[in-house]
């Protein structure tokens, strides 16, 4: 029975920490953000303003925290590349596949609910400071893993990861709001792709490979 408990207490958990935040989000998408309290949410998820704390310390972790598991997602991409692929082709390849998926990561998702909540984000400068702090974080991953699996220097491996993060992030900002303003995923797709190899062959050439 001892190995269950443990086991039943976590289920318990993510089930507690999903309510929260799916009350949050339903609450922030019809009444907006910024006029929606934690009381209010402690409240629609029935339990406590303690309770919600311990499990998001900020209310803009509420709506931010499905975006904490991408924080080292190029880390990640770039740890598991098949042996001879580089590090850019790696991460390159990852974004090319996330637009034809439609991952909500690089921006070119027009789910109703995902334009919903991403018209909220880049509406509300608190949420997209704090998602400022996921991009640095993506930056530090990276940076170490390129040091440990391409044997980079650390100077050169910081240089890298921030400009590596910047060109993505760039890319899924500028989906986005493209489609935050109404234009279709579809219709997108071909200039996201478009955009995203002349960004990456911009990378691995150099800003005089115009």
């Amino acid at each position: 029975m001892d190995d269950v408990k443990p086991g039943l207490r976590e289920r318990k958990k993510q089930r507690t920490r999903a309510a929260i935040s799916d009350a949050a989000i339903a609450l922030f998408l019809e009444h907006g953000f910024h006029r929606v309290s934690v009381a209010q949410v402690a409240e629609a998820a029935e339990v406590s303003k303690r309770t919600l704390f311990a499990y998001f310390p900020t209310k803009e972790d509420l709506v931010l925290h499905r975006l904490a598991d991408h924080e080292d997602e190029l880390a990640r991409v770039v740890r598991a590349r098949e042996p001879g692929t580089d590090p850019l082709t790696a991460v390159r390849e990852h974004f090319l596949g996330g637009l034809r998926e439609r991952d909500p990561v690089t921006g070119l998702n027009d789910h109703p609910h995902v334009l919903r909540l991403t018209r909220m984000i880049l509406d509300s400068p608190s949420l997209l400071a704090r998602m400022q702090g996921f991009r640095a974080g993506a930056e530090r991953a990276l940076a170490l893993a390129l040091r440990e699996t391409a044997a980079m220097p650390e100077l050169t491996a910081r240089l890298a990861a921030v400009q590596i993060v910047a060109v993505q992030w760039t890319l899924a900002q500028d989906n986005a709001q493209r489609l935050a303003d109404g234009e279709p995923a579809d219709a997108r797709h071909a200039g996201a792709l478009a955009d995203a190899e002349h960004a990456f062959a911009l990378l691995e050439n150099g800003l005089g490979q115009r």
